[in-house]
Formats: structure tokens, sequence, C-alpha cells
């Protein structure tokens, strides 16, 4: 998905709501910086993220809108500012019949987008919340051994409450894994962390 100007420039800071459930598809995001994230919302409000699209990657909501012609059924936000182009709904069906490079890219992105998904079905169903948890803090973490964020959104990735993900921290730090921090955790022990993340509880 690196084709140069496809679409028309789309720049949007971080927590702008790109499009809400039962939202018409207006086209095909490009992003070219920043992280947008697609969670789903069920009735009771309780919330999960499903995937996150960065550069090159593709948003599995919208590839199924525009090829189905139905409605988003998830939430997309902006997790940092975005720098994207929008590919309206008829020029992204004319690239995916003509432009070779650009259907490609499009079916890579793709399939490996449904992978992501299986990884979210492994962590939600078949591994404990213990792993679960510690395999969010390895896959989010920055540069810097660290994680910007909070138990809320801690809760949405990993699926589950707040107090669950407030009290498994407290444990991890209690033995020296991780370092709780205003706004930020530190990763300690990677590679205990990395243990727990590959064990599959109950």
């Amino acid at each position: 998905m690196n084709n140069p100007k496809l679409g028309r420039p789309l720049k949007v800071t971080a927590g702008t709501v790109l499009f809400h459930a039962d939202d018409e598809c207006p086209g095909f995001v490009i992003v070219r910086s920043g992280t947008i994230r697609v969670s789903l919302i069920a009735e009771n409000g309780r919330e999960i993220t499903l995937y996150r699209v960065r550069p090159g990657e593709v948003c599995l909501q919208t590839f199924g809108c525009l090829v189905e012609g139905r409605r988003y059924s998830a939430e997309g936000i902006a997790e940092t500012d975005i720098v994207a182009e929008l590919v309206p709904a008829t020029d992204f069906h004319r690239l995916v019949s003509e432009d070779d490079d650009f259907r490609t890219h499009l079916f890579a992105a793709v399939a490996h987008r449904f992978a992501d998904l299986e990884q979210l079905v492994e962590d939600v169903v078949l591994i404990g919340f213990e792993a679960r948890l510690a395999r969010a803090l390895l896959r989010l973490r920055d540069t810097a051994d660290g994680i910007d964020t909070t138990h809320e959104a801690l809760a949405i990735d990993t699926g589950s409450g707040r107090a669950a993900v407030s009290r498994q921290l407290g444990r991890f730090a209690k033995d020296g894994l991780i370092e709780l921090q205003r706004g930020r955790i530190g990763i300690i022990d990677s590679a205990r962390l990395q243990q727990l993340a590959e064990e599959l509880g109950d």
C-alpha cells in the first residue's frame, strides 16, 4: 500500500473518531503515518481492540465495507495524529481491477490482517488473562521499554475489565516485572514477561 498520491490528503488529530458502527464507508484509507485503533463495542459497553492500522497495513473493516457494500460494524479512532489518503470507493474498485501492484499489496495486507484476528481469538479464548496482559505489554512497548497508556486502555486491548488489569499490573509490579508510573508503565523484566506470554493458563 505504498503507491504515491492515490487519494485526497487526510489529516486528523489524535482522539478523532474516524468511523462509528453503522456509519457508511466514504472510501479506502491509506495510512502514511500514525496509528488507527479499531475496536468492537458490545451492547453492555464492553470494548475490545480488534487491531491497529499503521502505514502499510489495511483496515479490514473498511475493506469489507467496500467489497460487500455494507456499513461499519466497529469503531475506528486515531490513536495518534494521522496523515493518510482517502481513496473514494469508485477509485478503489478501479484500482483493484486495473492496478496489479495495488491489488497484490492489498491482498497481502488483508491476509496479514486475518492473521492478526486469529491471534486475537487465541489471546481471548485460549490463554489465561495473565499471559494475555503480558502479551499486550510486550506488543505495545516503545523503544524506551515502556508504554504510555492507562489501565482502561489496556482493558480494551485485552478484552477485560479495568479492575482486573489494575490487579494484575499490581502483581507484575510486586514481582519486579514492571514499574508503574503516572500514565506510563516501565518494562523491567521483559524476559520474564515473555515467559508468561507464552503460557496458556486456564
